[in-house]
């Protein structure tokens, strides 16, 4: 019996070939996209899920009542981990972590290497196992480090790097450290990733912050005790609070900062660590948002939705072709469940091969899919017991109701009507429901796709203050004093008409090649209340490189030679400063000992932070005594590609081990919408795949409309109906399903893209025209699809619409 099936299956999917071939063709796209999109998903789930302690391992951060409502901060200064240790019970280990780039030399060559200052604890807390070395005391003294199988072998050409001595720049001098021990290499889908571990005490401002309770400048990561509970942990720090922050929390009741529900004014909180790739503190409050993957994963739902209905519809559409085969097996004594059990092996096949399509299709795409997305994402991620048994499930309950659905439906034909050939699902509401749906779909994605987009180029075109085409970014990562390196870069480029203005500063804007983007901030007491500034520290042509506007004032400049006790702050800070009526007259005393900084400049607020972030109040200084970590330098608009090669030739000569990582600043502003670019990316190619099943649907559906109505047709071209009125009439029925899915599907997209449109600061208005372009797309696609079709039925002979019944 089951041969037989086999083989009834077999020849009617061969007979049948343009309907096998466009469900096949549908079904395997869809598959082997949800396949790869699946796969990016669970990669982006899987962040920090190995760590063998995950789940009591913490980020420290504070929240911290201010007068605007709330703050948090998550930066620590150096006693405070040591003295959380000892003062509050529940802590098993605890560590400090600074991010740094650390130059490291052997030999005649030097490295600019991701390096973690951390606590001998750190490898206890995070499971990086140790390949060579001690297991337990991967860094045993303060003269040891750690490196990645990575790092080694880009130092010493071997992995077995243990026993050698490297010399790292530890702020201006260079000190000897032993390579103790190897580490495998961090793995992709790690929230912090780094090439060296250093000792945290051999930082080079370590010793004169010890004791500073004022200075904070990294996080800290603690696991708690067995038994000992996350809220248990926060209430009981309340007292250490007290203690080791007085002075702060009476300056927020000073300066008009309301309590918390709890009553306090600064309440350490614990961040499960496992959270951290998806934390968010813009809003000074602690938002836990996985988007991105979910995003995703609803995405390669939704695309198996569209295909799995397209399935229905047109096994329900061929069913028109099969209505006498089915009428003469019940005439010879097939029974429901044999019909059932026949036409449900069909689907199966179907979908077995379209399985085994899309497994070698996605295969075949997964290189171009990894560069397009710019994922590190791997099959590896699905091979777990539960992924796959939750994949076999899934497409168990997929085949049984789009397959077992039509089986249902056509096994269920009476006997005489189907070897008339009369087909009793004019009125399908399911089908006409999954259309909507389809069309819901398609409209949800292809506004997605419109405002994404719309908010990428918006961002990207953005006017942020400052020049970002025509200036070179490039970190100094050499072994040269950074001042002597700008003035060495200065003399280089003088006699080259196209370098217009050399300057630095210590942070970057945007995210340099390097991988770098950060922001110093500070706070201080002013007119009787605490003020917060982001600082910069600046040389000198800093907003004449840029093109920064200066509103008041004047910026820094060797002919003035008080100006290292000068400062420039933007409109922001002169707001908050509250000194808009003469901002050139505030003069600043950082603490009650120091002399007085004199404000000599205004610059016009720009984007010195993401985009997605308000600008915030800006400080410059110009101190000498603090290192500047980047150069910029202003090029002529013509010809700038033999400019950057002129920088890259002058940095070779200045620092001729030092790799050149130079980059023009809107390529470092490019890097920092990577996730906005994947998300548009990945939400175009699936609003393009719902579209192309769509229209497969679609094609489906009008060759069902037109079977049924095909005696309709050949009557009223009889009567004198036009060609055009009968596609029209036709076509209609489709087009309001389209208007229906319209309603539908326009107010779930707007919410959904006006909820992740809060996300950013500065972005795009929702215009009603981006939902109004996807509804004429989705219905111009139907019109287009539909069209030809009906259109050849309309103008078919209609003798041969009437001549048989």
């Amino acid at each position: 019996m089951f041969k037989n099936y086999i083989k009834v299956a077999y020849r009617n999917l061969l007979k049948n070939k343009v309907f096998t071939a466009a469900n096949i063709v549908g079904l395997t796209l869809a598959f082997a996209v949800a396949l790869l999109l699946t796969m990016t998903a669970l990669f982006e789930l899987s962040y920090d899920q190995f760590h063998e302690n995950k789940d009591s391992v913490y980020q420290v951060y504070y929240t911290n009542q201010i007068p605007k409502g709330s703050d948090i901060s998550t930066a620590n200064p150096v006693p405070f981990a040591p003295a959380l240790k000892e003062e509050v019970p529940g802590v098993q280990q605890i560590s400090r972590a600074l991010s740094e780039n650390a130059l490291v030399s052997y030999g005649d060559n030097d490295f600019n290497l991701d390096a973690e200052f951390v606590d001998a604890d750190y490898f206890s807390i995070f499971s990086f196992p140790t390949l060579l070395g001690d297991t337990n005391k991967p860094m045993p003294d303060q003269n040891s480090v750690s490196l990645t199988e990575k790092a080694s072998k880009k130092l010493f050409g071997t992995t077995d790097g243990v026993g050698k001595t490297v010399r790292i720049l530890i702020g201006k001098e260079e000190k000897p450290f032993t390579v103790s021990s190897i580490l495998k290499n961090i793995p992709d889908n790690s929230s912090v990733s780094f090439d060296i571990a250093i000792p945290f005490e051999s930082h080079w401002d370590y010793k004169e912050y010890t004791d500073d309770w004022d200075s904070q400048n990294h996080p800290v990561y603690l696991q708690l005790a067995d038994g000992v509970s996350k809220s248990q942990f926060e209430e009981s720090t309340v007292a250490f609070t007290l203690l080791h922050k007085e002075e702060q929390m009476n300056n927020m009741k000073r300066d008009g900062a309301q309590p918390d529900v709890n009553g306090n004014y600064s309440q350490l909180n614990l961040l499960p660590y496992t959270d951290k790739r998806f934390a968010n503190f813009n809003s000074g409050v602690l938002q836990i948002k996985r988007t991105f993957p979910y995003m995703i994963l609803g995405i390669a739902f939704l695309i198996i939705f569209i295909a799995c209905a397209n399935f229905v519809n047109m096994n329900i559409a061929l069913g028109e072709k099969r209505l006498k085969e089915i009428g003469m097996r019940k005439t010879l004594g097939a029974v429901k469940g044999q019909l059932f059990g026949q036409f449900w092996l069909e689907s199966l096949m179907v979908f077995a091969i379209a399985i085994v399509l899309a497994l070698i299709l996605s295969n075949l795409l997964i290189g171009p899919y990894k560069t397009l997305f710019n994922t590190d994402a791997t099959f590896q991620n699905l091979m777990t017991p539960v992924i796959l048994g939750s994949f076999l499930l899934g497409i168990l309950i997929v085949t049984l109701f789009t397959g077992g659905y039509p089986a249902l439906l056509l096994s269920k034909l009476n006997t005489l009507k189907a070897l008339k050939g009369k087909w009793e699902l004019g009125k399908n509401g399911v089908r006409n429901a999954l259309i909507v749906v389809q069309f819901v779909i398609a409209i949800v994605l292809i506004t997605g796709t419109l405002v994404f987009q719309g908010q990428l180029q918006f961002m990207r075109n953005k006017n942020l203050g400052f020049n970002k085409e025509q200036v070179v970014s490039i970190p100094l990562n050499g072994k040269k004093d950074s001042y002597r390196v700008i003035e060495l870069m200065r003399n280089e480029l003088r006699g080259n008409n196209n370098i217009l203005s050399v300057t630095g500063s210590d942070n970057n804007l945007g995210r340099g090649r390097d991988g770098s983007m950060s922001i110093s901030k500070f706070g201080f007491e002013h007119e009787g209340r605490i003020v917060n500034s982001n600082v910069l520290n600046v040389d000198y042509d800093y907003a004449k490189t840029l093109d920064i506007q200066l509103l008041e004032g004047r910026m820094f400049s060797k002919d003035y030679s008080a100006d290292s006790l000068s400062m420039v702050i933007n409109e922001a800070m002169v707001k908050e400063l509250n000194e808009e009526d003469n901002p050139l007259a505030t003069r600043i005393y950082f603490d009650e000992d120091s002399v007085a900084y004199n404000v000599i400049g205004v610059l016009k607020d720009y984007n010195h932070q993401d985009i997605s972030k308000s600008i915030e109040p800006l400080t410059f200084f110009l101190d000498k005594n603090y290192d500047l970590y980047y150069a910029y330098i202003k090029v002529a608009p013509a010809d700038m590609a033999s400019s950057f090669d002129a920088i890259k030739n002058a940095w070779q000569k200045v620092e001729p081990n030092a790799e050149f990582l130079g980059s023009f600043i809107d390529e470092n502003i490019d890097r920092t919408f990577k996730k906005e670019k994947s998300m548009a990316t990945i939400i175009t190619a699936g609003s393009i795949l719902g579209i192309v099943l769509s229209c497969i649907g679609l094609f489906a559906m009008s060759l069902l409309v037109v079977a049924q109505r095909t005696k309709e047709i050949g009557v009223r071209k009889v009567i004198g109906a036009s060609t055009s009125s009968i596609t029209i009439l036709l076509t209609k029925d489709f087009l309001k399903l389209v208007g229906i899915a319209f309603i539908i599907g326009a107010p779930i997209a707007w919410f959904a893209l006006d909820k992740w449109l809060q996300d950013y600061a500065f972005r795009v208005p929702l215009s009603i025209w981006f939902f109004v372009g996807a509804g004429l797309l989705a219905a111009l696609i139907a019109l287009l699809t539909v069209g030809a079709r009906t259109m050849k039925a309309a103008a078919a002979n209609p003798v041969k619409s009437l001549r048989t019944e």
